[in-house]
């Protein structure tokens, strides 16, 4: 039996994948809430730092079980490290979690215990996707001439066979593509490595953005993918702890603390394992920190009439997928201009960022009132009509001379909090993630939906 974290078991229906569909799914969660055990199936897999077992009351999960093991060059060399398993299941479950809610699709369901987690059963890929910002380490040796320290604009991504005996072989795509190789019934072309391809740039971007907000370079970064035994889908798998980057605070590769630091070991002492250690734990103390933002900032939606309520909810629905707060008012710029103005000042006087959105149709004042009367971003967007939708374009795009600077045109109600999203973005890494993951499942979804239609067309 596993003993569960008391309170830690909340998940999503979804996860429980027996025939009995969500009322039994339902059920089985209750049961395991109440007995605060997992029972264990049989060990599926053994790595040099985790152990992977079926879950019994959870078909299509599996527990993902951390080891007090610490390894480097294909485990020539592992030592015994006395509670790395829960600083590497710390680790991995917030930066699953970071990951998760910013909108990528990855194995990780729920942190279970000090040294373990949940996860959705995947047939692994036997790749590792590396994506650099920074030349160093072992790509130095393979690139002579290439001095250290060069960036790279775009990240640059590799991939390496995962094969012990030839320490971890680079592949080309080509290489990848040749194999054929099939991971639970998916066979992975040309589509699914591209998939791949832009996931690891993203990822590694996101991780990147985030410890960023810590003083913290992050230099390089190496993942997994798996299939998805039940969805039949690509996703994020494995673990993503100290092990699996390199971390710079403040830039300076002498104050590394990532694995490297037991890698460049000389000779292994109790002392020198302490250090190794602290390390570690210093990295699963500020990963914590990354879950939540400093940055603030809100969408204040004005409407000329509350007719157009509904319109404007819409609006506020897609601010809160960005994790923006958005609040609605009603004011008429032309019907109570002082009223408007005091609305206006309402919102700059507490020292929030925030962003104006006017709803207003036919001869639209709301906007451009707005916009000649405060420092903050305007977003003007009527709802559109059949009778008076060219004429509402006009109205808010004919601006006296001087005003258009803080002045922004977007017809849809989705482009509105996005375009919001991306203002704050630029102070606000949760708020870039889900930007940046947005546009990643909009390119996956494209290429998805080309490679369908090519497959049916053949």
């Amino acid at each position: 039996m596993f003993t569960l974290l008391e309170d830690d078991w909340t998940f999503a229906t979804e996860h429980s994948r027996n025939k009995g569909g969500v009322m039994a799914g339902m059920h089985t969660i209750r049961k395991m809430e109440s007995s605060g055990e997992l029972r264990l199936g049989k060990k599926l897999n053994e790595g040099k730092t985790k152990e992977v077992y079926e879950l019994l009351d959870l078909p299509g999960c599996v527990l993902m079980q951390s080891k007090d093991q610490i390894t480097a060059g294909n485990a020539a060399r592992k030592d015994h490290m006395e509670g790395k398993a829960a600083i590497s299941n710390k680790t991995t479950c917030c930066i699953f979690k970071l990951l998760q809610e910013a909108g990528i699709k990855t194995a990780f369901v729920k942190k279970c215990s000090a040294t373990g987690f949940i996860a959705s059963h995947c047939e692994m890929i036997p790749i590792e996707w590396v994506c650099r910002r920074i030349a160093t380490g072992s790509f130095l040796k393979r690139n002579p001439g290439v001095p250290e320290g060069c960036k790279f604009y775009p990240p640059k991504v590799e991939m390496f066979f995962k094969d012990d005996a030839n320490n971890d072989p680079q592949w080309s795509e080509e290489q990848l593509i040749a194999a054929n190789l099939n991971c639970a019934g998916l066979v992975i072309g040309q589509a699914e490595v591209d998939i791949m391809n832009h996931s690891t740039a993203a990822i590694f971007e996101i991780v990147e953005k985030t410890w960023s907000t810590q003083d913290c370079t992050l230099v390089d970064m190496k993942i997994e993918f798996g299939v998805d035994v039940t969805k039949k889908e690509i996703v994020l798998a494995d673990v993503i702890d100290n092990d699996s980057w390199r971390l710079w605070p403040s830039g300076d590769k002498t104050q590394q603390k990532d694995k490297q630091t037991y890698r460049d070991l000389k000779e292994i002492t109790p002392e020198a394992m302490q250090t190794v250690k602290r390390n570690f734990e210093w990295v699963a103390d500020k990963v914590e920190l990354l879950l939540t933002s400093d940055g603030q900032g809100r969408v204040v939606v004005l409407m000329g009439s509350i007719s157009d309520l509904v319109h404007c909810e819409k609006i506020q629905k897609s601010c809160t997928n960005y994790g923006i707060p958005c609040e609605l008012r009603v004011t008429s710029a032309h019907k109570g201009p002082d009223e408007t103005l005091r609305i206006k000042a309402e919102y700059e006087g507490d020292g929030i960022p925030t962003v104006f959105v006017a709803v207003a149709g036919r001869s639209n004042g709301l906007g451009p009132v707005l916009s000649g009367n405060t420092a903050y971003p305007v977003i003007n967007c009527p709802p559109l009509t059949a009778d008076w939708g060219a004429q509402d374009v006009w109205s808010s795009l004919r601006m006296p001379s001087g005003k258009a600077g803080l002045f922004y045109r977007v017809i849809s109600r989705g482009g509105r909090a996005q375009f919001a999203a991306q203002i704050f973005g630029l102070n606000d890494h949760l708020v870039w993630s889900k930007l940046r993951s947005c546009t990643l499942n909009t390119w996956i979804s494209l290429k998805e939906a080309d490679a369908k239609l090519r497959q049916c067309s053949t």
